[in-house]
């Protein structure tokens, strides 16, 4: 698990970005709120939304969850 926080201040485009502890992009711990620790910044954005209208995952530190799953059928 990872713990994930939410910026307080809106990004260029208006949205809340959420990012994992350990990110070189965290805002300072007064620009930022605690969400918990959570298995994926995806899980951490659901209660992200709740708390903000506009919400974004960080694309440093959890651009590999913007990518949608890939499944195969055999």
């Amino acid at each position: 698990m990872k713990f994930f926080y939410l910026a307080s201040n809106p990004n260029d485009n208006g949205l809340h970005e959420v990012h994992d502890r350990d990110c070189e992009h965290i805002p300072t711990t007064y620009d930022r709120d605690y969400l918990g620790p959570f298995n994926t910044g995806n899980e951490a954005m659901r209660k992200a939304m709740t708390l903000k209208k506009k919400v974004g995952l960080c694309e440093n530190c959890c651009k590999s969850e913007n990518k949608p799953p890939i499944f195969s059928i055999k």
